[in-house]
């Protein structure tokens, strides 16, 4: 039910939304250039690799070889994107080719893997989704800890109600523009590694 719930809602959004993404893309090209989107690997059901897309919203500036930081690289166009969460739309095609859920832990980067503990681990235990429990629960604004201790109560939870009742959440989160970033930061500052056992 699940997969059925992700394709209908996935293929309708993206029929409803589709003059609203070539506009994007148009202007994201003008303004940028290309590529258009963001691709970039992502650990996926049981960490397996997939590709994730999503709008491009930063710049490749640099200096003396290095690239900047990411509250340097981010455009006015890309700030934009990420207040109304605009750059997760080709997301969607993710959810269609099975890589996604429309709700699950966010896929996160492949160089955390080996930084979580064998507990935080098990959010890989279901397919990643465009948003999830620990999203309607703070977002970027709470800390690596917490929205991992989300991520697991989701997936030892998770059932079609509970989907249903954050992608109701999602849209109130989006329309408030809460837990975009967190202090003084684009998102929110890398994962390093939880010290304590958890």
């Amino acid at each position: 039910m699940k997969r059925l719930m992700d394709l209908a809602i996935a293929t309708g959004l993206l029929i409803i939304t589709a003059p609203l993404i070539a506009v994007i893309a148009i202007i994201i090209k003008v303004s940028m250039g290309s590529p258009v989107l963001f691709k970039q690997q992502r650990p996926g059901l049981n960490g397996r690799p997939f590709f994730l897309y999503k709008f491009r919203t930063m710049t490749m500036a640099a200096k003396d070889g290095e690239m900047l930081s990411d509250a340097q690289r981010l455009t006015a166009v890309g700030k934009v994107l990420r207040k109304y969460s605009l750059d997760e739309l080709p997301q969607l095609f993710n959810v269609i080719r099975n890589d996604m859920s429309l709700v699950g832990p966010r896929p996160l980067l492949m160089e955390y893997l080996p930084l979580y503990t064998k507990r935080q681990s098990a959010r890989h235990a279901v397919k990643p989704g465009i948003t999830g429990w620990a999203q309607v629960n703070g977002r970027n604004a709470i800390t690596w800890e917490e929205k991992f201790d989300l991520d697991l109560w989701y997936v030892h939870h998770r059932n079609v109600l509970l989907d249903c009742k954050i992608l109701y959440l999602t849209i109130a989160k989006v329309l408030k523009k809460e837990g975009i970033h967190q202090d003084n930061q684009a998102t929110m500052l890398k994962f390093s590694g939880t010290k304590e056992v958890r």
